[in-house]
């Protein structure tokens, strides 16, 4: 990486937040190589400020002093990864991949044994807060891996966020962010089950949230499931179903490779399958309490 000037930026995968985060790194005037999936809006959006599209994987890491991550599933980093076209065979000696998602931390240290066989290193730093947060370089960012790195890239981060913490060594970030997302995720769906219960009782919803938030069950993700649930917001969390299963999911794969039992894990994650099942999976975490209410008027 060049001392004296910011890093090149390879930046994979432009979804809501991804693109929030090259919009905010372009502001700053770094030199951004991107590469998309799905959604061509947002490499467009890219390639306008100025950024270079990428015509693989390889490609844009042999353009990269950072690779970052921003994708769905630790599946979606390794095929990105791995493979003659991946970022590992086209990687610099001395650059580095910071996964910004959600990720298991076993495939986390799997990738970076790959990549010191050939000089180069690995953080995961996952993200707590919104894409708006992102634009405006306000996110958290909780990072693992050696400490030298961590000083190595937190000017980066820095520009990225508002809180950054280095939480441990490698894979302890995802850690956390699992840990946090399986308790978020399960907060979510006790407060949407506790107002669609309220429905079956016949109890007034504002009236159970004016009781229940005065005392210590106040917060903010039983505010984000009331902001649907009485106020008619249902992305004040822009968070799908669909991602919280997953990442509830890769909670109870995380807890099985520690060798114990999740005892909440599998109800939560019932939950938002069976929301996911029913057709529900691209609608927000806060919606569930419309779910859950639709289920109860089926009785």
């Amino acid at each position: 990486m060049n001392d004296n000037a910011k890093p090149a930026i390879g930046f994979i995968g432009l979804g809501l937040m991804g693109s929030a985060m090259v919009e905010r790194l372009q502001s700053l005037g770094y030199r951004l190589t991107v590469r998309g999936h799905r959604n061509r809006a947002p490499v467009e959006a890219a390639v306008a400020r100025g950024a270079t599209e990428a015509e693989s994987p390889r490609a844009l890491a042999a353009a990269s002093d950072i690779v970052m991550f921003c994708v769905d599933t630790s599946a979606s980093v390794e095929a990105n990864v791995f493979g003659e076209d991946g970022v590992l065979a086209g990687i610099r000696k001395g650059s580095v991949i910071v996964d910004f998602g959600t990720s298991l931390p076993g495939s986390t240290k799997r990738i970076a044994a790959a990549a010191a066989e050939v000089g180069a290193e690995v953080m995961d730093a996952p993200l707590g807060r919104t894409p708006a947060h992102a634009r405006e370089g306000k996110l958290n960012i909780m990072a693992g891996g050696d400490a030298a790195l961590f000083a190595r890239l937190k000017p980066v981060f820095d520009d990225l966020g508002e809180n950054v913490f280095h939480v441990g060594p490698l894979g302890a970030g995802h850690t956390i962010k699992l840990i946090n997302n399986f308790f978020g995720m399960t907060t979510a769906v006790a407060m949407a089950e506790a107002f669609a219960m309220a429905d079956r009782a016949g109890v007034d919803r504002a009236t159970l949230y004016a009781v229940m938030s005065a005392g210590p069950l106040r917060s903010g993700m039983m505010d984000f499931v009331k902001a649907n649930a009485i106020d008619g917001v249902k992305d004040m969390l822009a968070f799908s179903i669909a991602n919280g299963r997953k990442d509830v999911g890769y909670y109870g794969m995380m807890a099985d490779e520690l060798d114990v039992p999740s005892l909440i894990a599998p109800a939560t994650k019932q939950a938002l399958g069976l929301a996911k099942a029913e057709g529900w999976g691209g609608r927000m975490v806060a919606e569930m309490v419309d779910f859950i209410a639709a289920l109860y008027r089926r009785r």
